[in-house]
């Protein structure tokens, strides 16, 4: 592209010296180039292309700064100078001896009778760098879609596998937004199906009332399902129905299964352990049952607050070590004492919610191997607010020092040592012989050791040679 006559008239007043200084000054590098290709002389911009090398580049041919591929075009930029044809930009990589190549954007034009050139380059590492970032969230994304398909599926092949029939209905219009073969069937319904139909339609005139109920009463209450209630089906007699809330994005939707009472009594929970279920629900205490590696399975309501979680449904399946306090040590130790066999009582540490949050709390738990499906049980009460009456509070220990060695007599010393160092060792030695009141056999005892280990750890931390042991063995 030729520049305007006034461009033209407007720059032909300029002095060779204010020329070059507005080519260094519009470009993030120039180079002069002879007609042979080599490098005259360079002006470098752009502060953040001091590492390029350039002091180098004198005296050298242009297309041995750049990389193996670049070298083509550098050849296409000289003739793009010296013919009339419109320049191009041509994207060239120069070599860097450390670090990655520097992306660089040139120009040319012939300056001079003699076959110079001028190049004029801008530095493309910013727009590489916004490139990259492109791709790398084009290419999250795709994976997130691809697993959300595979969920989709999933779902989609179980329920309508499932040979209970099963409704979704959506909570604020009360029509059915999903119904799965089942429930067709029961209703007789082909083709489209159930879906938009309202769902006080499929049931008997007498029961409708008693299904608002039921639907209110889980609407906006803390547990997400009720009891099964006895209804009547249009043309199909009595039911057990089913029925619980849940959230997706803004919408709150219920979730209807519906069992026939010939068969319910085989299949269904008894209804003293659906009772216990529920008062776990609205037990003031956190309950969390896990895994044996520690995956959660259920959480009540009380935990979702606690780690202030929007529902129960989104912890199910996370690690519960991931609201621990002193993640990775406190859920190894409780789980080496609970695969033992024994229980953890009152075991001190802090939940950290979602946003960050510390709740100090006491963790209660058992293990429940020997069944077909074996789970650990945690009860978590919060102590924030309870008084601290501990005086060893003021012996200047850290807060995980004082925590750990109030472990002392409900685990084993050799787990608490698996995840400290000796000067935990230390305290806790101390702190069994502070609740002993110096008895070291039962110190022994509390920590799981016996007396003669014991007494080798007493003289290797400098408590002094044990006092003669009596009768009946109390130190």
């Amino acid at each position: 592209m030729n520049p305007p006559d006034s461009l033209k008239l407007a720059f032909s007043g300029l002095q060779p010296a204010e020329t070059a200084s507005l080519i260094a000054t519009a470009a993030d590098v120039a180079l002069l180039v002879d007609a042979d290709g080599v490098i005259r002389d360079v002006s470098v911009g752009n502060r953040e292309l001091a590492d390029i090398g350039q002091s180098g580049w004198i005296g050298r041919p242009w297309a041995e700064t750049v990389t193996v591929e670049s070298r083509p075009k550098i050849k296409a930029l000289l003739k793009d100078a010296a013919g009339t044809a419109q320049q191009q930009w041509r994207h060239v990589n120069h070599a860097v001896a450390e670090g990655a190549d520097i992306p660089v954007l040139y120009s040319t034009i012939q300056a001079g009778p003699e076959g110079q050139v001028v190049a004029i380059g801008r530095d493309l590492r910013q727009f590489t760098s916004i490139q990259q970032r492109l791709v790398s969230a084009q290419q999250a994304m795709q994976r997130d879609y691809t697993r959300l398909r595979q969920l989709e599926s999933r779902y989609r092949a179980l329920f309508q596998a499932v040979s209970e029939p099963v409704l979704i209905v959506d909570a604020s219009s009360l029509k059915v937004v999903e119904a799965n073969p089942a429930a067709n069937r029961l209703f007789g319904e082909k083709g489209k199906g159930l879906f938009g139909r309202a769902v006080a339609e499929c049931f008997e005139q007498g029961s409708i009332a008693k299904l608002m109920v039921l639907l209110d009463s889980i609407r906006g209450a803390r547990h997400t399902h009720a009891d099964p209630q006895r209804l009547g089906i249009v043309g199909s007699g009595e039911v057990d129905v089913y029925a619980s809330v849940f959230r997706l994005d803004n919408s709150t939707l219920f979730l209807i299964r519906i069992s026939n009472p010939s068969t319910a009594g085989a299949e269904a929970e008894p209804a003293a352990r659906r009772h216990v279920l529920a008062a776990l629900d609205r037990a003031p205490d956190a309950m969390v049952v896990t895994e044996p590696s520690g995956r959660v399975i259920y959480a009540n309501q009380s935990f979702a607050e606690m780690v202030q979680v929007d529902s129960t449904e989104s912890v199910i399946g996370e690690s519960l070590d991931r609201w621990l306090g002193r993640s990775g040590v406190d859920l190894g130790v409780m789980m080496a004492s609970l695969r033992q066999g024994e229980s953890v009582r009152l075991f001190p540490t802090v939940i950290r919610s979602r946003f960050g949050n510390d709740t100090s709390v006491e963790i209660s738990a058992a293990a429940v191997l020997d069944s077909k499906m074996p789970c650990l049980g945690f009860t978590l009460r919060d102590v924030g607010r309870r008084p601290q009456t501990d005086a060893r509070e003021d012996s200047g220990l850290s807060r995980a020092v004082s925590q750990l060695t109030e472990l002392v007599g409900r685990v084993p010393l050799k787990d608490i040592v698996g995840q400290t160092t000796d000067l935990i060792e230390q305290m806790c030695i101390e702190a069994a012989l502070h609740l002993t009141r110096d008895n070291r056999a039962a110190a022994a005892e509390m920590l799981g050791l016996s007396r003669q280990s014991l007494y080798v750890k007493l003289r290797r931390y400098g408590f002094g040679e044990p006092p003669a042991e009596s009768a009946d063995g109390a130190a």
